[in-house]
């Protein structure tokens, strides 16, 4: 595919590749792009799993494109239906998201990486909310960055925009795992394999739930979950993958899992 923005599928894994030399800033238009490649893989029940990385050995995504906006793209313009980068606001995205960071990643790029389920990073990774510089807010990673990291080092990031080696970044719990360049898209389909294979309604109630427990006290999301009042949990509890779950366990073999 052809654009700022390829793709490649195999099985049920797809993987988004930004692709935008010579930094692989995300625009308006690309924006636009990511978030209708994102709603597609929600919404096609042959993807289990997506990974995304950028192209090249530089950079992962810097974030929004100081060019773009210099030449006109207004800063609060029209990012697409999943918000900037395509996913960190789309609604119901409960397929697991893998980035494979392979090299700077910062502002909006950062944004993006913390909007997926494991992010995996090369050992030359660099990371930074450089936004304060530039006299803006990194507006979705204020939001998420201190429930994920101590409050301190988030804020650290925040107010001096100071960089983060890979290292670092893995100390503080936001990488998974740092790898050699040659290595890392190689482990990003080895663990997307793995996810394809298993339970994709378990999947998205983990997912559902997580994301909602962000905002309640722990009673309140247990009690919605016995309840079934999550649509996600209600699918799964009624559907054939669980009964399989527990057959496979009884007759001491893998299951199959057919998400539904």
């Amino acid at each position: 595919m052809t654009g700022p923005i390829r793709q490649r599928r195999e099985g049920g894994i797809l993987e988004v590749t930004i692709d935008r030399p010579k930094a692989n800033a995300i625009d308006l238009a690309t924006s636009r792009i990511m978030g209708k490649i994102f709603a597609d893989f929600r919404d096609d029940e042959s993807l289990r799993v997506a990974i995304i990385t950028g192209a090249g050995e530089k950079f992962f995504c810097p974030g929004w494109d100081l060019k773009a906006a210099a030449a006109g793209d207004a800063v609060d313009g029209d990012y697409g239906v999943g918000g900037f980068g395509g996913m960190q606001e789309l609604r119901d995205l409960n397929k697991p998201i893998i980035a494979a960071v392979n090299g700077i990643c910062c502002g909006g790029g950062l944004e993006i990486a913390l909007s997926t389920d494991l992010i995996l990073a090369a050992e030359h990774a660099t990371f930074a909310l450089p936004e304060i510089r530039s006299g803006t807010v990194a507006d979705a990673a204020s939001i998420k960055l201190p429930k994920r990291i101590p409050y301190h080092i988030a804020m650290d990031m925040l107010l001096t925009g100071r960089w983060l080696d890979v290292q670092e970044a893995h100390r503080w719990g936001f990488v998974n795992e740092i790898l050699p360049a040659d290595r890392l898209l190689d482990r990003a389909w080895e663990l997307a394999r793995l996810l394809e294979s298993g339970p994709p309604l378990v999947y998205a109630a983990i997912k559902e739930v997580v994301r909602a427990a962000e905002g309640e006290t722990f009673q309140t999301t247990m009690n919605k979950i016995t309840r079934r009042q999550f649509r996600t949990v209600d699918i799964l509890y009624s559907s054939e993958d669980q009964l399989e779950g527990a057959r496979a366990f009884a007759e001491k073999r893998d299951p199959v899992w057919k998400g539904r």
